[in-house]
């Protein structure tokens, strides 16, 4: 799941990395949201917002939404940087990239727990939308964009054009086409399914034991990302396909 890239990549590795990453993306979005009221991930309701606070002069409260879209973007930068520098070295650079994630949520989740002053709340939110544009990035690279984790919006627009081509498909004698557009919504439900799961799971379980949560899901992704770095090393892509 965390080895195979771009073409060597089947639809079953892509919907095990979406049910992961999916849940991982939903739960630390919406508990953010349940714990300080803001979401970490969600850049077209951000970028709406911060519209609607420079129309109307609240500059301060532009300048915290500004931060959450410049922390995605920095999440996503530093990850495309590490895994464009390491993918020739080693096929495990994804399985890095996310026990660097991992480390990023525990840091945020022992913030959570034992930080109570004015900072939480931003240590929380543009904490968990850089390691959220940090783990969008390693999903789209690693599957060539099939996998976008926290790109709902997008997601929900590709299952609008998946069953417009799928009816389309119906009055057409070949079944290769209908299976390609079956294969693609199959994998976006998986997806967004994943993502609303994970949602209610952060929510009901960040009400039980608050920054536990981020600690819990950061041992999660710890133990997948080791799971695959202790196998025995594969060959760079460059032997491959040699």
């Amino acid at each position: 799941m965390l080895i195979r890239e771009g073409l060597e990549r089947n639809q079953a590795i892509d919907i095990r990395l979406a049910c992961l990453l999916g849940c991982v993306a939903g739960a630390m979005n919406a508990a953010a949201f349940f714990a300080v009221g803001f979401f970490s991930a969600n850049m077209t309701g951000n970028v709406s917002t911060l519209s609607e606070k420079l129309a109307s002069g609240s500059y301060a409260a532009a300048t915290f939404y500004l931060s959450i879209l410049l922390a995605f973007i920095m999440g996503s930068l530093l990850s495309s940087l590490m895994i464009a520098t390491g993918r020739k070295k080693t096929r495990k650079i994804y399985a890095y990239a996310l026990v660097l994630e991992a480390l990023f949520i525990a840091v945020i989740g022992a913030s959570d727990l034992w930080i109570a002053s004015d900072w939480r709340v931003s240590i929380i939110v543009l904490g968990l939308a850089f390691a959220m544009g940090f783990q969008n990035a390693v999903s789209t690279l690693i599957s060539s964009a099939r996998v976008r984790t926290t790109h709902v919006s997008g997601l929900i627009t590709d299952i609008g054009i998946e069953i417009s081509g799928l009816i389309a498909s119906l009055g057409k004698s070949g079944g290769r086409e209908r299976a390609l557009y079956l294969t693609n919504l199959q994998l976006h439900l998986v997806t967004c399914g994943s993502f609303l799961a994970g949602g209610i799971a952060g929510v009901l379980l960040y009400r039980f034991m608050g920054g536990y949560l981020q600690l819990l899901t950061a041992m999660a992704l710890l133990t997948l990302s080791l799971l695959t770095i202790t196998n025995p090393d594969s060959p760079v892509p460059e032997q491959i396909s040699g």
